[in-house]
């Protein structure tokens, strides 16, 4: 993942750079899952929101979980509408990376994917994960409906006390409904299938959420 202004702190909606009204392309069909990258998706299926540092990897883990129906890349969170990536990247945007994962509540539960969530980064990093640092590599989890806040809110509760038992500081993870997500560019999505041995920075503390 490049490297862009290492900012520590959210633009105002006054510094926040203008954006365009011009969708992001994205390709038509998920490269592993052949699924559509883009609604409207059955209506049986839900919606997640998660961002845990670069979103490359992050996606990559989802994809593989079973009664997930399709994966994507974006931006949300911040005041720019459709950022290009550099612009993300200068903290002028407010957004983070985050990965949209949409799934059969039938098959996989909302409560499975806050568990890979909260396994697979360390929430206790704040503007950071690891070596990727600035705005857009925070903690955040984005939620569809009042029962996946509700959801979200206990899980990190309870996973704030796994943390503090094994030594680790406060949870930094927002917790906000889910805002406008707009799709990164076509050669951000399913990065890590295209190269296997791309960058993945995600990395969890070894605690888990039980």
């Amino acid at each position: 993942m490049l490297f862009g202004t290492k900012r520590l702190s959210l633009p105002t909606a006054n510094e926040a750079l203008k954006g365009r009204a011009e969708r992001m392309r994205v390709p038509e069909r998920h490269l592993v899952l052949g699924t559509p990258l883009e609604g409207p998706f059955p209506p049986h299926l839900e919606q997640a929101v998660f961002g845990m540092g670069c979103f490359w990897g992050p996606e990559r883990r989802f994809w593989q979980v079973p009664g997930v129906y399709t994966t994507a890349v974006g931006y949300a969170g911040g005041y720019t509408p459709n950022p290009a990536y550099e612009e993300v990247c200068s903290g002028l945007t407010g957004h983070a990376e985050v990965v949209l994962v949409v799934f059969d509540p039938a098959v996989v539960t909302y409560r499975d994917l806050l568990r890979i969530f909260w396994e697979n980064h360390d929430p206790t990093q704040g503007m950071r994960q690891g070596n990727d640092i600035g705005t857009q590599y925070r903690s955040v989890i984005f939620a569809s409906s009042e029962e996946q806040r509700e959801q979200a809110e206990a899980s990190k509760a309870a996973y704030a006390q796994r943390l503090a038992d094994h030594g680790y500081g406060v949870i930094t993870t927002t917790i906000a409904p889910v805002p406008d997500f707009y799709y990164a560019e076509d050669y951000h999505q399913q990065y890590l299938a295209r190269h296997p041995n791309g960058y993945c920075g995600m990395g969890g503390t070894g605690v888990s959420c039980s």
